[in-house]
Formats: structure tokens, C-alpha cells, sequence
């Protein structure tokens, strides 16, 4: 009777139980904890999206420990680039989408920043250049990191020029560009950046180097709206101007006879009045035209990319990447310094030239003496690239050597800067 009366009575403990508690399905914060942290399908929370990415995260890094255990101790120096639409490429996406909008929105926009520097000139001093070129970059490297599809900190060609195209819009110099001129402006523009900040020429920029880059400076100093603050030589100097790219392909096409898109070496003789020496153009072609490049018959034709490197190490004689570019073609024998035989042989034409130019007669060794001389290099038997970058006179003495026109220039020296002081005088 005992042990009856007691089953009886939990019987009915526990169906009073099952009555009085609800079904945890029908409570609101088992709902709300459902909705967070629950496994059921077509939740679509932001909690259970972070949980799924933690998951594949974690199973890639366990699947890189496992190749690392099988790979033993020898370091991997080389990590292949995810697949297009794999798990892993799609996470680095979504990460860097979401790393860029949220730095994105820390920036000010134009009317903010307008704002801020109102107040700031009423209330101290302050260097208007300062805040807004810090901003100026930060959207810069934003906008290129977007650009940058296999996230590598490098840019190549076409992501360069689609930057250079999102930009025009902004750009007071260039809003009125015609429309079909724009593809050529992205190439020309882009090709700048890619000889100053792709040294190795492996056909890619580093964002940083082009952020801290002055051809991102001079790109910038097109935001000027008055035509009045620019003048017509300051357009001309500027790589980046309209006046500029037109020259440059209009100068392209007086050259190109033939119209086949490239330049031969006959055709590129007539660079700049004919003024540069024959070997220079034949060194030129030897060391910076494309194997690949074949134009009529068996002879390589340089296309417009190297044309426009030709014309950017000529026009930037003096910089440390142009000195390097014509140094290659001094360097007749690609020993990496040039002896006095050398100087020898590459002045000699431009003596020829000279001379039939109805200048007086001059003696080819002073010349060479004078450009040791310039030069002071740390071994007296040969000239270096080093020696060139240190000795301050590498673009004058580079311009001696493969134009006729450098050399005058330089031998009427004196003469030119009496002539910029006097109006100044006046």
C-alpha cells in the first residue's frame, strides 16, 4: 500500500508539472536566444553569420596546420592566392569590404570638412593644407585598396587607370575632357606611376609607395578651379594636365609615319628634332623595347607604353629613376659602369652632330675629362650608377652623352642663366 500510494502521488506531481510549465518553443527569450545563437534554418542574423565565419575560419586555419605537420620543418616562403569564389576568397572579401566601408565612415565628407575648417579659421591659426591632404590620402588609399582585387597591397595597370578614371569627375582641370580621350588619359596618367614606383618593372605599383609618391601630388594639384592660378606652363610641365596628353599623343602620331600603332628606330629619330644620337635610339631599343614587339619585317617597333617610358626618363633627366633608365643605355656593354673608352664611343656622335651643326671644333677628350671631372667617381678608372645618383650632375652628364642639344645647353650654361636673371632685374 505504501509504495502504491507513493507512485500514485508522483504520477500526479508530475502531470501537474507538465501542465503548469510551457513549452520552452513559446517563450519570448528562448525565442530571442533562437534568433542569436540557434542553429535552425533561415535565421539570417548578423550573431549567426559571425558563428558560420568563425566555423570556416577555423577550419582553414586547421587545414593549414595539418599542411604545415605534413610539410615538416622547411618554411614556406610562397602561399598561393585563394580561388575566385572559393570559401576562403569570398571571406577575405567580405572582410576587406567590411574593414574598408567601416574606415570609409570615419572620414569626413566635403561639407563636413568645410564646416570643421570655417570653424577652425575663427577660432586659430592653422595651415588650411594639413587636415585636408591627411583626409585626401586616407579616401586615396580606401579607394585604391578597393581597387586592389587580390588584396596584395599592389596595383596593376588596369586597376591604376580605373582609379585615375574615378578621379576626372573630381578634377576641375579635367571635367571637360571629351568623352573618347579618356581611356588614353587613364594609360597615360597610370604610366607615370609605374615608372616612378614600379622600379623592376614587374607590372605593379605598391599603394604605398604611390600614396607617398609626388605623382599623386601632381595629379592632386588639378583640383585648382580658377584657370587664372594656372598657367599655361605650369599645364605643359604637369604630367597629368590635358595639355600635356594631348602633346604626348600628338607627338606619337607626327612620329608614327606609317600609322601601324609602334616606332622604328628611323621613326623615333626624329624625337625632339632629330637632336638624339643614333646609338642612344639603338641602345634605347636594346634595352627597354619588348622582345615580343615585331614590326615590319624582322625589326622590333617600340609600342606607346615604351614610348612614353622614353619620354618620361628624357623629361625627368634628373631623378633617380631617370638617370636609371638611361644609364642601362650608356652601359654599351652591360658591365654596370662605363670606362673612358665608353664615353668615348657614345660622344662621338654627338660631336658628329654638333659639328655639322656649324658649331666650332671641339676636342672629344676634354669633354671626357670634364665629365670625370663632374662626376668624381670613387673608382678613377670607371663610372657607375651609384657614382651618377651621388654626384648630384647624373641628368646633365646623361644629357651630354645622347643629345647634341643637352650638350649645348651645358656649354652655354653661363650664357642661359644671364639670360633668366635679367628679367628678373628688370
Amino acid at each position: 500500500m505504501y509504495s502504491g500510494s507513493s507512485d500514485g502521488e508522483g504520477h500526479d506531481a508530475s502531470s501537474v508539472a507538465s501542465r503548469k510549465i510551457p513549452p520552452a518553443s513559446s517563450m519570448l527569450w528562448v525565442r530571442n536566444l533562437r534568433r542569436y545563437i540557434g542553429s535552425g534554418a533561415g535565421l539570417g542574423s548578423e550573431a549567426l553569420m559571425e558563428l558560420e565565419t568563425k566555423k570556416i575560419l577555423l577550419d582553414i586555419f586547421k587545414e593549414k596546420q595539418q599542411k604545415s605537420a605534413e610539410a615538416g620543418t622547411i618554411p614556406s616562403f610562397y602561399k598561393k592566392k585563394p580561388e575566385d569564389g572559393s570559401i576562403s576568397h569570398r571571406v577575405q572579401r567580405l572582410a576587406k569590404y567590411r574593414f574598408l566601408k567601416k574606415q570609409s565612415d570615419l572620414l569626413l565628407n566635403a561639407d563636413d570638412l568645410d564646416a570643421m575648417w570655417v570653424c577652425l579659421r575663427e577660432n586659430c591659426v592653422i595651415d588650411d593644407a594639413t587636415g585636408a591632404e591627411k583626409v585626401s590620402l586616407t579616401q586615396a588609399r580606401i579607394d585604391m585598396s578597393e581597387l586592389d582585387e587580390d588584396s596584395d597591397g599592389f596595383l596593376q595597370p588596369n586597376e591604376m587607370e580605373a582609379y585615375i578614371r574615378g578621379l576626372i569627375p573630381n578634377l576641375a582641370q579635367l571635367r571637360d575632357m571629351p568623352g573618347p580621350f579618356v581611356q588614353m588619359y587613364c594609360k597615360i596618367a597610370a604610366r607615370k606611376f609605374f615608372f616612378f614606383c614600379d622600379p623592376n618593372r614587374r607590372g605593379k605599383a605598391c599603394i604605398k609607395k604611390v600614396l607617398l609618391s609626388n605623382c599623386l601630388q601632381e595629379l592632386m594639384e588639378l583640383h585648382q578651379e580658377s584657370e587664372e592660378e594656372v598657367t599655361d606652363t605650369e599645364q605643359a610641365e604637369n604630367w597629368f594636365s590635358l595639355t600635356s596628353a594631348q602633346r604626348i599623343c600628338d607627338m606619337f602620331l607626327a612620329l608614327d609615319k606609317d600609322s601601324n600603332g609602334s616606332l622604328s628606330k628611323q621613326e623615333l629619330r626624329e624625337y625632339a628634332d632629330g637632336t638624339l644620337t643614333d646609338i642612344f635610339i639603338e641602345r634605347a631599343f636594346d634595352e627597354h623595347v619588348r622582345r615580343g614587339k615585331i614590326g615590319n619585317g624582322n625589326a622590333r617597333e617600340m609600342d606607346f607604353e615604351s614610348f612614353l617610358d622614353f619620354v618620361l626618363a628624357l623629361e625627368n633627366k634628373d631623378t633617380p629613376e631617370g638617370i636609371t633608365y638611361l644609364f642601362r643605355c650608356l652601359d654599351l656593354h652591360g658591365r654596370g659602369f662605363l670606362t673612358t673608352a665608353d664615353i668615348h664611343t657614345l660622344f662621338r656622335d654627338v660631336h658628329q652632330k654638333w659639328i655639322e651643326g656649324g658649331n666650332y671644333e671641339l676636342c672629344i677628350e676634354d669633354v671626357r675629362d670634364e665629365i670625370w671631372d663632374m662626376v668624381k667617381p670613387a673608382d678613377p678608372l670607371r663610372i657607375t650608377l651609384s657614382d651618377l645618383l651621388s654626384c648630384k650632375q647624373g641628368g646633365t652628364v646623361a644629357s651630354m652623352l645622347i643629345d647634341v642639344r643637352g650638350f649645348w645647353a651645358h656649354d652655354n650654361r653661363e650664357n642661359l642663366l644671364q639670360e633668366e636673371e635679367e628679367p628678373e632685374e628688370e
